[in-house]
């Protein structure tokens, strides 16, 4: 996702296993101080959520998960949006398949933008229990009980990440935008006056986006396999996994783009309709009242009715 213009204030960085980038327009003096805060926030969420770290406080809770573990706020956060999700997407959205990605060889983190990788797993399933995921939570000590499976924050994470570095820099005036890896927030009319013109990435590989949208003070997330794909024993993969079955999505859908003011809920709803499939996604989103935007794996690109409105330019297909 690109913006039009550069602002005044822009920083740059790495987190998440994403390329992050904030700015802030027409700011006020205390804009560059905010965005350094507003960096930290990404820094102190993954150091809570990653699973690529064995003692980090989301990997300590996965390695006991009948007993009860004090986290930090931001992993505490993470497992209630998370449980959250669940509930609201009917199982569609269910962290619960960190083994599912450790089978097929997604233990690390893979080099995937520098080629297709290939990696040696075992690639079968891996059941998710199919009950309704209801991890314990104790706010007075800010204290977490997973339950019967590991899970993994990832995504979620991401999204809670923006959110609260998108409250961070409503302090520092103008208008500002966040985008981490495919999920962003933004606010005010941006460096044109008129909103943010964020391009959607074509999920085919192409140089161009497969639509533009016009946004102002929401969230926006795509959840896409162009990235996060790669081969287990010559059988393509990629790590939106269908909980229903135990492995990578195959629902017939490249990419789903989804608004809403939270972040964190646009992420959750861009992966839960990629996950429903092509033959539930427009039923689905016009059910919940969406906006969103699909390409599906024919190329077609497809926006909701809630969706239309922001769109201000869409290409006649993807690739």
């Amino acid at each position: 996702m690109t913006a039009a213009a550069e602002p005044v204030h822009t920083t740059t960085f790495s987190a998440m296993a994403s390329k992050v980038t904030m700015r802030v327009v027409e700011g006020g003096p205390d804009s560059t101080a905010a965005l350094a805060v507003a960096r930290e926030v990404f820094a102190r969420v993954e150091a809570a959520c990653t699973r690529f770290d064995p003692d980090s406080p989301l990997m300590r809770a996965n390695a006991d998960r009948t007993a009860w573990h004090q986290v930090p706020e931001e992993c505490y956060l993470a497992v209630a949006e998370a449980a959250r999700a669940h509930q609201e997407t009917g199982g569609l959205f269910d962290p619960r398949v960190l083994d599912t990605l450790v089978a097929l060889g997604y233990d690390r983190t893979l080099p995937f933008r520098s080629g297709r990788v290939a990696v040696t797993g075992s690639g079968g399933p891996v059941t998710v229990p199919v009950t309704s995921w209801r991890p314990g939570f104790d706010p007075a000590h800010r204290s977490i009980r997973l339950g019967a499976a590991r899970i993994d924050l990832g995504g979620i994470g991401k999204g809670l990440a923006v959110r609260l570095a998108a409250e961070l820099l409503a302090d520092a005036g103008g208008s500002h935008l966040i985008e981490a890896g495919g999920d962003c927030h933004v606010s005010g009319v941006g460096p044109d006056g008129d909103g943010w013109r964020i391009g959607v990435e074509d999920p085919a590989g192409g140089d161009q986006p497969v639509a533009v949208v016009r946004l102002r003070d929401t969230g926006c997330a795509t959840s896409s396999l162009r990235v996060r794909s790669w081969l287990v024993d010559g059988r393509p993969v990629h790590h939106l996994i269908d909980p229903r079955t135990g492995r990578s999505a195959e629902g017939g859908l490249l990419s789903v783009t989804v608004l809403d003011p939270d972040p964190v809920r646009a992420e959750v709803w861009s992966k839960s309709l990629l996950i429903a499939g092509r033959g539930r996604i427009a039923a689905l989103a016009r059910q919940r009242r969406l906006p969103a935007l699909w390409v599906d794996d024919q190329h077609r690109i497809t926006a909701s009715q809630q969706m239309q409105p922001y769109v201000i330019w869409e290409a006649t297909d993807a690739g």
